[in-house]
């Protein structure tokens, strides 16, 4: 099998398919190329945040890592081998999880690395093909990807606009240059694993905030490339966009005061910037949904206004790429294979799936299943034009599990209307019993009952 793009999804679909016995190349443009985003020669780099989202009970995506462990994923492995403090999330040391996941993939026997940029994607390989080189794919390597479609509204680089996003990245502060005579430890109602709060939290008075408000609002921006809109992923939206809708939005978001208590009044400050911690030695803190496209200038002069961080040194700016991703309803099957070119599959954020968690668990599905459906020869014909072809061997995987969700999103959705999802509770199909939102159970009893059906549809699946 042959992978290209050593991401999350990448690293996924290599280790599910080797553990089970297929021989893999997988192949990495770094370092002889980086995406405007990649600092690392490590595979699975985290370029944006550090976190994995929640861990709680309930929440879609902590029944995602659930079925993501269940599979054997190398992702939540390395997660769980490189966790540091962040309450009820899961985030990790960024280094040392891109690390450990470089050692484990490099070193296994039926992988095979070839660190070269793949420029030319052909159409009928002698082996199984799978892209997972994300959002930033290379130029060249998208406008190979572009003509295998019939359509220009395909791929979005330099073919068409129809399709593509802003994503933006938050600053990493050094610790030792916070002033913690005004930031404080603490986490959100006293939820965390550390006894003294697992984020370091800036507290704003309203006259602070004010000021802060109206210099990011004044502050000079980057501009898109070209003709593009700035479109932006709701998810990632850069602070001075959501400032730029509400002089309030921000306290109401990512700087939203509640549960916490500054301890130098007593009271709950105004509002309050957090900083999560991004090593396992503590010495990196980056900022809690504090995505921007300011220029590093002006990121320099108006983030040292947030109280704590006057004397602040930035590991890295906060900065913004454009994310590319391909119309999965109109050119995916079932098996998220290209249906006019048998055995190329697409994994992670280019099919259209936004966050890590999200990219690597298509990743892992398509490595582990593509495993099972691919024959001992290389040949094609014996492949199969889908995993569907496949079914009686292995059904494909429930809507009603968090996988199966996101891939029915991929699959399903309206192709007029298609955008980047995350893994939440809405794109699991609804409660048969309970068709109606205002005739089924609160919204706290359909979660349990959604929860309830996914792991008894996975389990089922799984054996």
């Amino acid at each position: 099998m042959k992978i290209i793009g050593a991401g999350l999804a990448g690293c996924e679909a290599a280790w599910a398919s080797a553990k089970k016995g297929l021989k893999v190349r997988l192949h990495e443009a770094r370092p002889k190329w980086f995406s405007p985003a990649h600092r690392s020669e490590n595979f699975a780099e985290l370029v944006c945040s550090n976190s994995l989202k929640s861990d709680e009970e309930g929440h879609a995506t902590a029944l995602l890592k659930e079925e993501m462990r269940a599979l054997g994923s190398i992702v939540m492995e390395a997660a769980d081998a490189t966790r540091v403090p962040a309450g009820k999330a899961l985030a990790v040391d960024r280094d040392g999880f891109s690390g450990y996941i470089t050692e484990k993939i490099s070193s296994h026997p039926n992988i095979e690395i070839v660190r070269e940029e793949v420029k030319q994607v052909a159409s009928y390989e002698s082996q199984a093909t799978i892209i997972a080189t994300g959002p930033l794919t290379s130029p060249a390597l998208a406008e190979s990807i572009a003509s295998l479609f019939s359509s220009t509204y395909a791929l979005t680089h330099s073919r068409t606009h129809a399709l593509y996003f802003y994503d933006a990245i938050a600053p990493i502060i050094e610790a030792d240059s916070l002033d913690m005579n005004v930031a404080f430890r603490g986490s959100r109602y006293d939820v965390g694993t550390n006894e003294d709060g697992d984020y370091l939290n800036c507290p704003f008075t309203k006259e602070e905030y004010d000021l802060f408000i109206d210099e990011l609002l004044k502050a000079e921006k980057i501009m898109a490339h070209g003709l593009d809109d700035i479109k932006c992923f709701e998810g990632c939206m850069p602070v001075e966009v959501m400032a730029e809708r509400h002089k309030d939005a921000l306290r109401h978001g990512p700087m939203k005061p509640m549960g916490f208590a500054d301890p130098r009044t007593g009271r709950r400050p105004y509002a309050i910037v957090q900083l999560r911690q991004d090593d396992l030695h503590a010495t990196l803190f980056n900022m809690v949904g504090f995505q921007t496209r300011m220029t590093y200038k002006e990121q320099d002069r108006v983030l040292r206004l947030i109280p704590g961080l006057k004397e602040a040194k930035f590991a890295r700016y906060g900065s913004m790429h454009r994310n590319t991703y391909i119309n999965g309803p109109t050119f995916l099957n079932e098996g998220l294979e290209l249906k006019d070119h048998p055995g190329i599959f697409l994994a992670g954020q280019i099919t259209g799936v936004e966050g890590y968690l999200e990219s690597a668990a298509i990743g892992l599905y398509i490595g582990s299943t593509c495993a099972l459906t691919h024959p001992s020869t290389s040949s094609l014909d014996k492949l199969g034009t889908s995993l569907k072809a496949c079914s009686c061997a292995h059904p494909l995987i429930p809507p009603t599990t968090a996988i199966g969700a996101l891939i029915n999103h991929i699959i399903n959705s309206d192709p007029k209307h298609y955008i980047p999802m995350n893994c939440i509770w809405g794109i699991f199909p609804p409660l048969e019993a309970h068709p109606s939102t205002s005739k089924g159970p609160r919204k706290a009893g359909r979660k349990k009952l959604l929860l309830a059906r996914a792991r008894s549809d996975f389990q089922t699946w799984l054996h």
